[in-house]
C-alpha cells in the first residue's frame, strides 16, 4: 500500500507569482507537440511549414483551454459554476475537461485550415500523433494535484493508494459498506487505484506509440484521425472502470461514467470514419 506524495501544487514562486504544476504540465504539453511536430516536417511531411506549425499551436492552445474550461462547467459541474461565476476563470485549481478542449481543437483546427488552405483531415491527420504525449503531461499534472483519484481497491494491490485529498469521498463510501468501514478505520482513508497513471499509460504512452508507427506509412486522408477517435475513445472508457465516477449532468454513476457516456460517441464515430476513409487510396 502507497500513500500519495502530497506534492505542493505549487512549483516554484517567483516573487508574488506562483507557477502551478498543473500550468508546467501544460507547457510540456505544448513543447513536446512543437518538438515533435517539427521532427515530423523534418521527415518529409509538408502539410505546414514550421513558422504555421507554431501559429497553429497557439490556436489549438486557446481551443484547449477555452474549450476545457467550458466542457468542465457544461458537462461535470453546471450547477456549481453557474452558481460561482467567477470560478470559471480559475484555471489554476484544476479541472479541465478533456472532451471540452477536443471540440475546442476541432473548431481551432478548422479554423487555422481555411486559413492557410489546408482541408480539415490533412490538419487532423498531422496533429492526431502528436496531441497523446500532452495528455500524458497532464495527467501527470493531475497525480501530482492529488485529483481525479481511482475508485477503491484493495490493499492487497501493491500499488494501491491512499489519497489523503480524497478524505471527504473515503468517509462517504465507507459508510454503504461494513468492509470499507473497516479499511477506513484500519488504514485511516480508503486505498484506491491511482488511476491517473493508468490514463497516462493508456491516454498517454500506448496512444502515442499506437498513432505514431500507424502514421509512419502513407495511408488514406482522415485514418489516422479516425484511430485516435477510436483509440482514445477506448482507452478513456477502459480507465474510466478504474477512475473515480465524477457526477457530471447525468448524476454519479457506478456502472456507466460520464467521462464514458463522452467517449462512446468518439469510438462509434470513429469506427464509422475509419471504414469510410479505408475505401480510399493512401494520401
Amino acid at each position: 500500500m502507497l500513500i500519495h506524495p502530497q506534492f505542493d501544487p505549487v512549483a516554484v514562486h517567483i516573487g508574488p507569482l506562483a507557477v502551478h504544476w498543473y500550468g508546467l504540465m501544460y507547457l510540456l504539453g505544448f513543447t513536446l507537440f512543437l518538438t515533435m511536430g517539427k521532427y515530423r516536417l523534418k521527415r518529409g511531411n509538408d502539410v505546414l511549414t514550421v513558422a504555421q506549425l507554431d501559429d497553429m499551436l497557439m490556436y489549438g492552445a486557446v481551443g484547449v483551454v477555452l474549450g476545457g474550461r467550458l466542457g468542465e462547467v457544461l458537462f461535470y459541474q453546471p450547477g456549481f459554476y453557474f452558481s460561482h461565476p467567477l470560478e470559471i476563470f480559475m484555471v489554476w485549481k484544476g479541472g479541465m475537461s478533456f472532451h471540452g478542449g477536443f471540440i475546442g481543437v476541432l473548431v481551432a483546427v478548422a479554423l487555422y485550415g481555411r486559413k492557410v488552405g489546408r482541408t480539415f483531415w490533412q490538419l487532423t491527420d498531422f496533429i492526431a500523433p502528436l496531441v497523446p504525449l500532452g495528455l500524458a503531461a497532464g495527467r501527470i499534472g493531475n497525480f501530482i494535484n492529488g485529483e481525479l483519484w481511482g475508485r477503491v481497491a484493495s490493499p492487497d494491490l501493491p500499488w494501491a493508494m491512499l489519497f489523503p485529498q480524497a478524505r471527504m469521498d473515503d468517509i462517504a463510501e465507507a459508510q454503504q459498506s461494513s468492509d470499507l468501514m473497516n479499511m477506513l478505520m484500519q488504514y485511516g482513508g480508503l486505498t484506491r487505484h491511482p488511476s491517473q497513471l493508468y490514463e497516462f499509460a493508456l491516454e498517454g504512452i500506448v496512444l502515442f506509440s499506437a498513432l505514431w508507427l500507424y502514421s509512419g506509412k502513407p495511408r488514406a486522408r482522415g485514418k489516422v484521425s479516425a484511430l485516435f477517435l477510436i483509440g482514445y475513445g477506448l482507452a478513456r472508457f477502459i480507465s474510466e472502470f478504474f477512475r473515480n465516477p465524477d457526477a457530471g449532468i447525468f448524476g454519479k454513476s457506478d456502472v456507466i461514467s460520464m467521462g464514458q457516456w463522452l467517449s462512446l460517441p468518439m469510438i462509434i464515430i470513429g469506427v464509422a470514419l475509419f471504414v469510410f476513409f479505408g475505401k480510399r487510396k493512401p494520401a
